[in-house]
């Protein structure tokens, strides 16, 4: 099986990971609540691949989180992941990072609903079934008493459902799981399976899918009431 490098940023998790035929490598990840994207990707990459005993020419290809998620991260580890692969002519296969997080937290014999933190109580969420296939589209939710009665019995994981604590004691039938990340080496099967495939992307135009659109306003002129 090829080597296939793995970059996730969509959240405060940067994650890399190496592997080759379902074997991990080599990882390198630090979940920070600074922006440590950007100056840790690239090392992280370098740092992997000479625990692994490779070169860049040794890559296949290069699998890079396409969010939801942060604006800021998504961006830092896709142009990281075309830089590479532009570089070494080889395939990018863009992952969600929702899928990620489902592979991160293994079976449930429950639907399942990842959570990726979009501030307040709102989050970016997509339902999975028992057999871990996606149900609808992703999409932006606010989590209160409303969505918990609705969503019924179900797993919630991810660092958007690590801050609603409070809210899942309050409904039995709900499971949290705590402290799954999408980390690098949870896309490893799925950037595998999506090579063996050949359901590779292209290089031009792939772009990230942030969940919302940015809340971008414009300052007020001098002299003018707010």
């Amino acid at each position: 099986m090829p080597v296939i490098l793995c970059i996730e940023t969509a959240t405060r998790l940067c994650s890399v990971a190496v592997g080759r035929d379902g074997a991990l490598l080599a990882q390198r990840e630090l979940e920070s609540d600074k922006h440590i994207h950007a100056e840790k990707v690239n090392v992280f990459v370098q740092e992997a691949l000479v625990e692994a005993g490779l070169a860049p020419r040794d890559l296949a290809a290069v699998a890079v989180g396409i969010g939801p998620g942060s604006y800021t991260g998504l961006r830092i580890g896709l142009s990281a992941a075309k830089g590479l692969c532009f570089a070494l002519r080889i395939p990018l296969i863009g992952i969600g990072t929702l899928d990620t997080l489902v592979s991160a937290a293994g079976e449930s014999p429950q639907e399942r609903w990842p959570m990726i933190d979009a501030r307040r109580m709102e989050v970016f969420a997509r339902r999975f079934d028992t057999n871990g296939a996606a149900v609808g589209e992703e999409h932006a939710l606010i989590l209160d008493d409303a969505w918990a009665e609705r969503a019924g019995a179900c797993t919630v994981f991810g660092d958007g459902s690590d801050k609603a604590v409070e809210l899942w004691t309050k409904h039995p039938r709900i499971t949290h799981q705590a402290g799954i990340r999408p980390c690098a080496r949870a896309m490893l099967p799925l950037a595998e399976a999506r090579l063996r495939e050949g359901r590779t992307d292209d290089l031009a135009y792939l772009v990230p899918r942030y969940g919302k659109e940015a809340n971008v306003t414009q300052p007020g002129k001098k002299g003018t009431a707010a």
